[in-house]
């Protein structure tokens, strides 16, 4: 067995795969070494098993309320362990594409087991000992417990642990209303159980736009989800089946607990001191090019801190890649990196937000709010429900955009391509949108941003003028 490589890869999740099948593709010898299975969490227990969930509460969703489109509503029978057995086996789907016999018929390395390092070029996985010219650290991250008084003494789960379960709860607390939480929350609700999200903030999901918050705010609380804000969690307890929590000086009772506070980046266990690599709990520490002290071992991904999305991961893992093995260097680090939380609606965001815009720009920024009952193909699908917000200076420039629709995460590439190449909002408009489609209200926005700002001042006099002459 070679183990003698130009690359190991420390960590089998996507970043580690998209790393591994650019290295193949340049001509390198390339080793895979994962502690538990490959495909990591997007595999195992985030992206992949819980957008199949969600599309079976959307169902569900779909079955009880079709009266909204002339159809008879029927109250679907939820039977959690079929509805979990669904999911496996769409995980399964996935990681067959991605098993260690595909990736060793590929020529790639797979070693499973516990890793450290020994010294700046070599690790131990077990018993084995590996050496590289060249090392990528890919590790991920785990689920954040925060420090309550009496959590370790419960049964309470995380987004790891959820996929578990075989009954659907009668009471399920979510503590946390970022992104995961929300998505499980609604997920869970929509099945039949329920939900009470706690958040110590004064609103979900924090990291976007206040709009946001409140919008889908009113969805949660129309589907009968309780919102228990500005609430932070203080004490836990477990009395035979049924979980008790403090939180907001309220006692809440419930038979399941979901810890959905967020996520840590994977550093402990590997011996990087042995290796020379800086790191702390917030993560590995590297340069623009992401290496890390040392000038052969890169780093990408959740274990480096920052943005902890799959996509993200993958782009830096091909970006450490194209460093550690090609001539010259370009940076793993962007400013412009979209995201999507798939709740119904889905939410999506490229870019600055209106306050981040202000603090920068001061009085240059606008924004344009376009309402999504204003596009003919949400009305036809009764998802009426959001807005698209722009956000840029008076020249047009583009600096964010926010995207609250049924098919946020689909409309947000364009705002994404825009951006990264310095477009106007107005430039959008000229693109033609096929029609009907909700990325209609990309062009409407844009288009009303281009006409307002052709109408402003002096120019807009002159316009006018000129029209009024050819009438």
């Amino acid at each position: 067995m070679n183990t003698d490589y130009d690359l190991v890869i420390v960590g089998g999740g996507p970043a580690g795969l998209t790393a591994a099948g650019f290295a193949m593709q340049l001509g390198a010898s390339v080793a895979i070494v994962e502690k538990n299975r490959i495909g990591g969490d997007c595999t195992w227990y985030g992206c992949v098993p819980s957008k199949a969930l969600l599309k079976a509460a959307k169902v569900a969703h779909t079955m009880r309320s079709s009266d909204r489109f002339g159809l008879e509503s029927i109250e679907p029978i939820v039977d959690l362990k079929q509805v979990m057995a669904h999911v496996q086996s769409v995980v399964n789907d996935v990681y067959q594409h991605e098993s260690p016999d595909v990736l060793r018929a590929d020529g790639i390395g797979v070693f499973i087991g516990d890793c450290r390092f020994l010294d700046p070029h070599t690790i131990a996985v077990d018993d084995v000992f590996i050496s590289a010219k060249r090392f990528l650290i890919a590790t991920g991250a785990h689920p954040f417990v925060p420090p309550i008084s009496g959590l370790d003494t419960i049964n309470y789960l995380t987004y790891e642990s959820l996929w578990t379960l075989e009954k659907l709860p009668e009471h399920l607390v979510v503590l946390g209303g970022g992104p995961i939480g929300c998505e499980m929350a609604q997920a869970f609700r929509r099945l039949g159980a329920k939900i009470t999200i706690v958040e110590g903030e004064e609103r979900i999901l924090l990291r976007d736009d206040p709009a946001v918050s409140e919008v889908l705010a009113g969805v949660f609380e129309s589907e009968g989800i309780d919102l228990k804000l500005s609430a932070k969690a203080e004490h836990a307890w477990q009395d035979g089946n049924d979980i008790h929590l403090i939180a907001g000086g309220d006692e809440i009772v419930c038979d399941n607990l979901l810890v959905a506070i967020g996520r840590r980046p994977n550093v402990d266990g590997l011996d990087f001191e042995k290796s020379g690599v800086k790191y702390s709990p917030k993560g590995i520490e590297v340069d623009d090019h992401l290496r890390t002290s040392q000038s052969h071992i890169y780093a990408a991904g959740d274990c480096i801190g920052g943005y902890q999305f799959t996509h993200y991961a993958g782009w830096q893992a091909f970006m450490a890649v194209r460093n550690a093995l090609l001539p010259g260097a370009v940076s793993g680090i962007s400013e412009y990196v979209p995201w999507t939380t798939f709740t119904d609606p889905e939410v999506a965001h490229i870019g600055m937000s209106e306050a981040e815009a202000k603090e920068e720009h001061g009085d240059n920024v606008m924004t344009c709010n376009w309402p999504m009952d204003k596009v003919d193909r949400a009305r036809t699908e009764g998802n009426t429900t959001g807005f698209i917000k722009l956000v840029h200076k008076k020249d047009g420039a583009l600096l964010g955009a926010t995207i609250v629709a049924g098919r946020a995460g689909e409309m947000i590439h364009e705002w994404v391509l825009a951006l990264k190449n310095g477009m106007k909002v107005g430039d959008i408009a000229e693109m033609i949108h096929v029609y009907p489609t909700y990325s209609t209200a990309s062009m409407q926005a844009s288009a009303d941003v281009r006409v307002s700002q052709l109408l402003s001042g002096t120019s807009g006099k002159v316009i006018r003028g000129l029209a009024h002459l050819i009438r």
